[in-house]
């Protein structure tokens, strides 16, 4: 799968607003989220490449939903045309997401599509607590869920299941999905 460059500025500003928000130094958020001061030092300036893993413990050690540290400011009405927006690459798993919307600090609910390859399964670590995974499979075929209790997906059923518990995707040919999550 082909990626654009992640939205490196509005990473490297949400990272800075929730860290100082958080009150907390750039070396203790690096050791909550498990990473080299150094990588986080080069996304708070705007540089490096970030995976999903990434800023997935990131989003955890401060907190907040994913969505808070990749969603830039937006206006009233947003169409997302197909084949637009910053779409963020897994390390472990051909797995591309695409935030479609991120849900207000009242609402807590991010929206997602995401495309996935046949290979190797993509482990989530598990996300802030009270987060639930909402999933519609739009086409292909998927196995998801918490690990040791995953379901296969066919186009059109739906699965919900904790976010806060490690959980895996695999596709067992091309698909992709509209992910719900439910921060509560």
């Amino acid at each position: 799968m082909q990626q654009p460059a992640p939205p490196l500025a509005t990473i490297a500003t949400a990272l800075r607003r929730e860290r100082e928000r958080a009150g907390i130094s750039l070396a203790e958020l690096a050791r909550r989220a498990g990473l080299a001061k150094s990588t986080l030092s080069q996304l708070e300036a705007g540089t490096g490449n970030p995976s999903i893993e990434t800023l997935w413990s990131l989003g955890v050690a401060l907190g907040v939903p994913f969505s808070r540290l990749v969603e830039p400011p937006t206006a009233q009405v947003r169409v997302i045309r197909s084949g637009e927006g910053q779409r963020l690459e897994a390390d472990q798993a051909d797995v591309l997401v695409k935030l479609l919307a991120a849900g207000s600090p009242h609402t807590r609910r991010d929206i997602y599509l995401m495309e996935l390859e046949p290979g190797q399964p993509r482990t989530a670590a598990a996300h802030i607590p009270g987060s639930v995974e909402h999933l519609v499979l739009g086409a292909g075929r998927l196995r998801t869920g918490p690990v040791g209790e995953e379901v296969e997906l066919a186009p059109g059923d739906y699965v919900t299941f904790p976010g806060d518990v490690p959980h895996q995707y695999e596709a067992l040919e091309t698909s992709w999905a509209v992910l719900v999550m439910e921060h509560r």
